[in-house]
């Protein structure tokens, strides 16, 4: 698979299968569940790696084996949604303990997913954006004390082996890769109207194989460093296409 190479655009807009093989990480499937009360993206992998996530539910450092990306309308009630998300986790079989559990109020057949293989990791990265509640970090703004469903949901798989500070370092190229995505599609904050950097909900799940086939334990996860670029280019293609898919979809 060449750079930014992907088996299927927007695999759940374009295509009638709401399954997704990965060719990056082999045996890792991307599923779209699209029952009518409880609508999800679940990620399985073949084997747990290590997380490090803002989930609402198995965030921080942690195992994971399957990522849930779930689908909440906007008069969500909010005022519990650990174990709320704990209980939805337990009602379809998925392993509380090794779960990271997201909120969207994007519908999901706009997830985005770009992959790309390489000598020292591959990567697999699938985002659901949304901008309504877009916001740009450092500005006077109405804040919230409780949760809201997320709006921009990443979520990054890496095959291959990283240090925990590179791990915290691929979160912040990723977080730098999103802010440059909103920048270029002139996203604003809509109580300043300055460009947007996120939104008020965004949530983040980074999960590494430790895979030592690769031979390498990347260190660093910057722009300039070949893993940096790798994260930076897939985090942008599958936050802009998703959005962009989104915004289509209306007009």
């Amino acid at each position: 698979m060449e750079q930014g190479e992907r088996n299927v655009a927007v695999p759940f807009l374009t295509s009638k299968s709401h399954l997704y093989r990965s060719e990056a990480w082999p045996g890792t499937t991307v599923f779209l569940e699209a029952e009518q009360d409880y609508p999800h993206i679940r990620i399985s992998l073949p084997d747990q790696a290590v997380s490090l996530s803002s989930a609402i539910y198995g965030g921080g450092f942690g195992r994971v084996d399957h990522l849930v990306n779930r689908y909440v309308d906007r008069h969500y009630d909010c005022s519990d949604p650990v174990n709320d998300m704990f209980s939805f986790i337990e009602e379809h079989g998925y392993p509380a303990g090794s779960t990271a559990g997201l909120m969207t109020a994007v519908k999901l057949k706009y997830a985005s997913i770009w992959e790309e293989r390489g000598e020292q990791a591959s990567l697999l990265c699938c985002a659901t954006a949304g901008v309504g509640n877009a916001a740009r970090a450092g500005s006077s703004r109405t804040t919230f004390a409780d949760y809201q469903p997320g709006t921009i949901n990443i979520m990054l798989l890496i095959d291959g082996m990283m240090t925990p500070a590179c791990m915290v370092n691929a979160v912040l190229t990723a977080t730098e890769a999103k802010a440059a995505a909103l920048h270029d599609l002139g996203v604003k904050d809509h109580e300043t109207g300055a460009i947007a950097t996120g939104t008020t909900t965004d949530a983040i799940v980074l999960g590494v194989s430790g895979n030592p086939a690769y031979d390498v334990n990347h260190h660093y996860a910057g722009t300039a460093t070949d893993m940096g670029g790798m994260i930076g280019q897939l985090v942008y293609l599958s936050v802009t296409e998703s959005i962009v898919s989104e915004r289509a979809d209306r007009i």
